[in-house]
């Protein structure tokens, strides 16, 4: 399982009116129920979604967000009808080849955290060419959450930690909060700031369960293939209203 190696610091956190967030995350929900509104095959929402994805890319980059991490396939959507994985598997094929050239050219770093080893040898092999090509770019992180769930990342980040300690590498009395989120998949990547999730559902559904522990969450009715720029832009603006507190007491 591989994770994130980065000796550039995290980028500062913004607090306070008007604050861009420094790292969104997205759950991307609806695509299912958008193709069956329109009678249309599951498959053609997930297509529709990808597009999506495109244009939260691009409206991330124009509001100045740095670090972007997306739930594209959690590891209970394995579970999902086999046609409808494959088909699943087929569209990330797609993505990885059709669109790296240009999130290269816009100064998109790609990483993906996840269970890598359920995947096929040519998507992995993708996905290495994608972080490998990206690699020195810093306008955008991209982090795509593939066969991702945030138990399997915290019970992932235990055992290897138990296996340093086991090893005599690591003393058990030096593990705190920043060991234990160093040995998580996103090692290397600030908390997100605000996590937005479409089609007006109202859960986190395993994601990122250590990382959002203060972070601000907008939950949005648009299905995910009609989320846009607007709708991005203004989970922004909701975020800049709120007041992050972080535990401590209001104003």
């Amino acid at each position: 399982m591989s994770r994130m190696s980065d000796s550039r610091d995290p980028a500062p956190r913004h607090t306070g009116p008007s604050a861009v967030p420094v790292h969104v995350a997205v759950i991307m929900d609806g695509n299912g129920r958008w193709a069956k509104a329109r009678g249309l095959p599951r498959v053609a929402g997930h297509r529709r979604g990808a597009e999506s994805v495109r244009t939260t890319i691009e409206a991330a980059i124009e509001n100045g967000v740095r670090y972007l991490t997306l739930f594209g396939f959690s590891s209970e959507n394995w579970k999902r009808p086999a046609d409808e994985v494959t088909d699943l598997m087929g569209l990330l094929r797609h993505y990885l080849r059709a669109e790296l050239a240009e999130l290269h050219r816009n100064g998109v770093r790609i990483h993906v955290i996840g269970e890598r080893e359920r995947f096929a040898p040519d998507i992995l092999a993708l996905i290495t060419n994608a972080e490998h090509t990206t690699r020195a770019n810093i306008r955008l992180d991209l982090t795509i959450a593939l066969s991702y769930g945030g138990r399997a990342d915290i019970v992932a980040a235990a055992r290897r930690l138990a296996e340093d300690v086991r090893a005599g590498r690591l003393d058990p009395q030096k593990i705190d909060e920043a060991q234990f989120s160093s040995a998580l998949w996103t090692a290397g990547i600030p908390d997100p700031d605000l996590l937005i999730r479409t089609s007006g559902e109202k859960r986190i559904s395993n994601f990122l369960l250590w990382q959002t522990a203060y972070t601000e969450f907008v939950f949005v009715d648009t299905l995910w293939p009609d989320f846009g720029k607007r709708d991005f832009a203004e989970a922004v603006g909701e975020f800049q209203r709120r007041e992050r507190r972080y535990g401590a007491a209001g104003r």
